[in-house]
């Protein structure tokens, strides 16, 4: 791959979906982008470039933007946020919504599901308290591919093994094949959207709790910036922003603060910000 296709290629990319590709990831660009060459029957890599170049297929831009913004996901992943959300988060919500009954929450750049249905099933197991109440997890992604897969909620020996505590795997998934088929009632409580996170997320309305882990790192200074604001935007005074383990608001986003004590969980900022939050990020 030459110069001129990676930088063209890497301008595309972070036009259409944010992600900042550095020249140290041309090996991965090639090696997502070489199935997508096969697929369109092209020769190699060089008449894939020329066809991006040309931009009159815009089912190949959007595969190849697929292609490349698809990324891994498991079952209760790093497990201490879904600790946090069963442990601090919904005892607050619990407490602090009780007059309207309802739970609103928003994963984006949900993948192939894990994370919206690891939170289904934390709310599942907390059903009784819940009693009455309206619960809403959205989970969106660019990748329409991914939404299909979570939506079907089938998944493999190997995704199912993979932080998913075995009690939770027996009562909530059924074997069919060599696929772990989730309970239809876990299925029924996610409710998954294409959304591209450089579009304003207004149409998802408020939201409690937001999960936009392992998402901003791909992204550069301003777009993260951008991203973080346009969340605060759809966020109760009380709510709870999630970020993953490697990423920070300090330097990015004045909009929120840490809380205390849960690392990667942030409250809203300013006059009217989150009661358990600090100034640090």
């Amino acid at each position: 791959m030459n110069v001129n296709d990676f930088e063209m290629i890497a301008r595309l990319l972070k036009e259409r979906s944010g992600l900042l590709l550095g020249q140290d990831k041309a090996y991965l660009l090639e090696s997502r982008l070489n199935p997508v060459a096969r697929q369109y029957n092209f020769k190699g890599f060089d008449e894939l470039a020329q066809a991006i170049r040309l931009g009159k297929d815009e089912k190949l831009l959007e595969d190849v933007t697929e292609a490349m913004t698809t990324n891994e996901s498991f079952f209760f992943r790093d497990s201490k946020p879904f600790d946090q959300f069963r442990d601090m988060v919904l005892p607050h919500l619990l407490e602090h919504r009780v007059s309207r009954k309802s739970i609103k929450v928003w994963c984006a750049a949900c993948s192939s599901g894990q994370e919206p249905y690891s939170l289904a099933m934390i709310l599942k197991e907390n059903e009784a308290r819940l009693a009455g109440w309206k619960i809403e997890i959205f989970a969106t992604d660019i990748s329409r591919e991914m939404l299909v897969k979570g939506k079907e909620g089938r998944y493999s020996q190997f995704e199912v093994q993979r932080g998913l505590p075995i009690n939770l795997m027996v009562k909530y998934f059924k074997q069919d094949g060599d696929r772990w088929q989730i309970d239809d009632a876990i299925r029924r409580m996610v409710t998954f959207k294409p959304f591209n996170l450089l579009d304003d997320p207004s149409t998802i309305g408020q939201c409690d709790v937001v999960f936009c882990r392992n998402v901003l790192i791909y992204l550069d200074q301003v777009m993260k910036s951008k991203v973080l604001a346009r969340i605060a935007k759809i966020m109760p005074p009380d709510g709870f922003l999630y970020l993953g383990g490697a990423e920070t608001v300090l330097g990015i986003s004045d909009d929120f603060k840490l809380i205390p004590g849960h690392r990667g969980v942030y409250g809203l900022a300013g006059d009217v910000g989150h009661p358990m939050a600090t100034a640090v990020g």
